[in-house]
């Protein structure tokens, strides 16, 4: 999947939504071992070969669904209302952008867990780019003085790894929401 929309036939955008809105939903309720291609099939009404002709395979349909929630997530920043889209000052925009990454992140965490066990997407590096690129823009304009990208790294880094899957357990994601707040606003604290 790229970033830009695709024109489809109107039956195939069905298949497409019902296969990923099910694959979501097999997910959330039985973990990645409990999305299997006979399963999606049959919660999206479609043929096992639909899913095939369409994301290749298991791999390929998990990337297809952690790439929508990323490209939607873009889009909102590029395009959508301040203070997560354009208009709004760097240090409240990069607030809400870590406020819409953290959730998104919590929201599909098991997700994004199994996402780093798959081959990688097609489009991830030049996504990583664009959050590289977005988070240090915004530090340089809130906060000249840092070293930006190293900054945005570290700040990122937290949100796909281990350390959220364990703290989400033994903290919480009201905890973890608020941590990352905090974290990102002493950042955007001057010294």
């Amino acid at each position: 999947m790229s970033g830009e929309p695709r024109k489809e036939r109107a039956d195939a955008a069905r298949n497409r939504r019902a296969i990923l809105d099910a694959t979501a939903a097999l997910f959330a309720e039985h973990g990645a071992a409990g999305v299997t291609m006979e399963r999606v099939a049959a919660a999206a009404g479609v043929g096992k070969g639909t899913i095939f002709h369409r994301f290749g395979s298991r791999a390929g349909l998990l990337q297809e669904l952690v790439g929508e929630r990323a490209f939607a997530l873009r889009e909102a920043v590029v395009h959508g209302p301040p203070p997560l889209g354009p208009g709004a000052p760097a240090a409240e925009r990069l607030l809400a952008y870590f406020d819409a990454m953290t959730e998104l992140a919590l929201d599909n965490l098991d997700l994004v867990v199994a996402y780093q066990t798959l081959p990688e997407h097609p489009e991830r590096e030049k996504l990583h780019a664009f959050w590289a690129a977005h988070i240090t823009g915004l530090l340089r304009e809130a906060r000249p003085e840092l070293d930006a990208e190293t900054t945005a790294a570290l700040l990122m880094a937290p949100l796909g790894s281990e350390m959220v899957v364990r703290a989400r357990q033994t903290v919480g994601r009201e905890r973890i929401q608020q941590g990352m707040r905090d974290l990102v606003s002493s950042v955007l604290a001057p010294r």
